[in-house]
Parts: C-alpha cells; sequence; structure tokens
C-alpha cells in the first residue's frame, strides 16, 4: 500500500490525482476516478454558470461516495468569469479540496480555507510554489515542462524542477507533466513528490467522455506530437500536434505575430465543434509528451490499479533487489 503525505492529507487511497481539465473533466471521469481511489477533479469553467458547475457537483456526488475536488484556473481574460459565484457554487456544494491554477490565487484562497476546503495550487515554477505556500495552499502541484495546458516560460522539466521544489516546499506536493504509469509515479516519489497529477493520461480511458478519435489519435502519436504554440506570445501552450497547431506554429514562427493573428485558429468554439465532430485536426487539444508511453484505452480503475501495482513491483521487486545484490556483494 502506497501511503504518503498526499493520501494522508487528502484522504484517498493512493497517491494520484486527475487534475482539471477544460471539457473532459466532468462527472462521469471524476467518479471514476474517486472510485478507484485516487482524487478527480471537475473542471469548474467547463460548465457554462456556476448554476450548471453546482448541478455537476451533485452529478459526482451520486455516482461517488469518496472524495472528489473542483478545479478553479484563474487566467488573466478581458471579461473574467464571475469567479466569486463559482466559488460559492463550490462552497455551497460541500466540496473539501480545490485544485486552483493560474493567475494570483489569494482571494480564491482566503475564501475556501475560510470555509475549510484544503487547496491544492498547480504552478509551474518554484517561487510560484513558495508564493501560493505563504499565501496558505494546502499542497503544491508543480507542473514540469512536459505538461499539457500551459508550462510556464522557463522550460524546466520535471526532473529538475520536482527535486528543486522538493528542496524548497514544506506542505505535500503533486508532480505533473509527463506521468502515465508506474514507473513515474516511482520516479515522482524518488525525486521528493508526495504524488503524481494526471492529465493527457485520464484523457485516454473509457470514461472520459470525448470522441473515440481523440483518444485513438493520442495512443498512435508519440513523444513527439505535440507543439508548443503562443511561444511568441509569452503564453506558452502545449498542444497535440495537427494541422492546425502546425498552422499557428507557421505564423508565429514569421515574427512579429499578435494573437488577432491566429485567433480564428485557436478559438475555443472551433475547437469544441471539431470535439464533438470527432476531428482531431481542426482544433486546437491540449496533450502532453507523456502521449509516447499510452498504449491503450483502458477503464480507470484498470489504470489506477495497474499504476499502483507496477509502483509496488518496482519499488519492492526492481529497486529492493538492487539493494540486497549490493549488500550480498559487499559481504
Amino acid at each position: 500500500m502506497l501511503k504518503t503525505r498526499f493520501t494522508e492529507a487528502f484522504g484517498v487511497e493512493y497517491p494520484i490525482a486527475q487534475g482539471g481539465m477544460q471539457w473532459v473533466g466532468k462527472a462521469h471521469l471524476v467518479a471514476a476516478v474517486a472510485n478507484a481511489g485516487a482524487l478527480g477533479f471537475v473542471t469548474a469553467l467547463t460548465q457554462p454558470t456556476p448554476e450548471d458547475l453546482a448541478k455537476e457537483i451533485q452529478r459526482t456526488k451520486d455516482l461517488t461516495d469518496k472524495p472528489f475536488g473542483v478545479n478553479l484556473t484563474i487566467l488573466p481574460t478581458i471579461t473574467p468569469p464571475p469567479y466569486a459565484e463559482y466559488r460559492r457554487a463550490i462552497i455551497e456544494g460541500g466540496i473539501k479540496v480545490v485544485e486552483t491554477a493560474g493567475y494570483k490565487p489569494q482571494e480564491h484562497i482566503d475564501d475556501f480555507k475560510a470555509h475549510g476546503i484544503k487547496v491544492i495550487h498547480k504552478c509551474t515554477a518554484v517561487r510560484h510554489a513558495l508564493s501560493a505556500e505563504r499565501m496558505g495552499a494546502d499542497a503544491i502541484s508543480i507542473d514540469g515542462f512536459e505538461c499539457a495546458g500551459h508550462p510556464g516560460e522557463d522550460d524546466i522539466p520535471g526532473l529538475i524542477l520536482i527535486p528543486a521544489a522538493a528542496d524548497k516546499i514544506k506542505v505535500p506536493m503533486l508532480a505533473s507533466g509527463g506521468f502515465g504509469d508506474g514507473r513515474g509515479l516511482v520516479a515522482a516519489l524518488a525525486l521528493g513528490a508526495d504524488g503524481i497529477n494526471m492529465g493527457t493520461r485520464f484523457c485516454v480511458t473509457q470514461e472520459a467522455q470525448i470522441p473515440d478519435t481523440f483518444k485513438q489519435q493520442m495512443v498512435e502519436n508519440d513523444e513527439r506530437a505535440t507543439d508548443l504554440i503562443f511561444r511568441t506570445l509569452h503564453n506558452t501552450a502545449r498542444v497535440m500536434k495537427n494541422k492546425v497547431s502546425q498552422e499557428v506554429v507557421a505564423i508565429e514562427r514569421k515574427g512579429g505575430a499578435e494573437f488577432k493573428d491566429v485567433q480564428h485558429l485557436v478559438a475555443g468554439a472551433r475547437g469544441r465543434a471539431a470535439m464533438e465532430n470527432g476531428d482531431t485536426q481542426d482544433g486546437i487539444w491540449s496533450a502532453g509528451m507523456v502521449q509516447g508511453l499510452i498504449h491503450d484505452v483502458p477503464t480507470v480503475k484498470e489504470l489506477v490499479d495497474r499504476i499502483v501495482a507496477e509502483a509496488e513491483q518496482i519499488i519492492e521487486g526492481r529497486l529492493q533487489s538492487m539493494i540486497s545484490r549490493y549488500a550480498e556483494a559487499a559481504e
């Protein structure tokens, strides 16, 4: 049994989390993650209104009696969503853990903690993690350069970022970016994390409510099948490589690009339509390098059980045998 500071603090069986994922973090998947012994998160802003979020929280409760949380991502926008109303839906829904991500989370952390809710803040740099810890975050999810979505602008891979953060952060820490199997879980624990946070890997499960064409495309893709877009706009995003992402990269490569030059390609409405149509080439889709380690579409329970079993076998078998062999040789 894998027990860590994360499992103890958040009351879950395994040190595995399914982070917030736009359009994917819905009741059906989150409940499956919770029932499998991991910690799932409903993505708040996937729901069009705070009222819709309240309904999605209740739908999740109808499917599981185990702990789950809600992700609230705070991004600088011209017209921000009604964050205070989304927070009320979370608080009134009886949620006990929230994953925050993004821009200046202080007021959100304060509000959640005032209502007895634990906060995991997701960030991409040690300095940001330390800032979130000072703000009162109960745990940190540190996102390496390998991750899907926004890896920040420092380009520090997990192999360096995780232990660098572990050296300085006192609260429990999840490792994010590039995790999809038991080997990754053991590596994260060895590097100083208390668990792993997976996004792309949970997309490629039977319970994820996205078209099978997207799941099969990620199975077929290798670790090179991502593009970094918005690099020249200093808002880097890692997405699945396809026709649209390549167009964005080409426009940026010419130099002097502004967001309006690529807006028609990356518009959320276009991406949603492509997903609804099962067209993997006609929109932007967040996906990480971990695609190269994804070879099947299991149920969530099969995936979680497999990761844990593999991790335990590595720790108790391969690594333990190395210590034993060394001890025997030294005698």
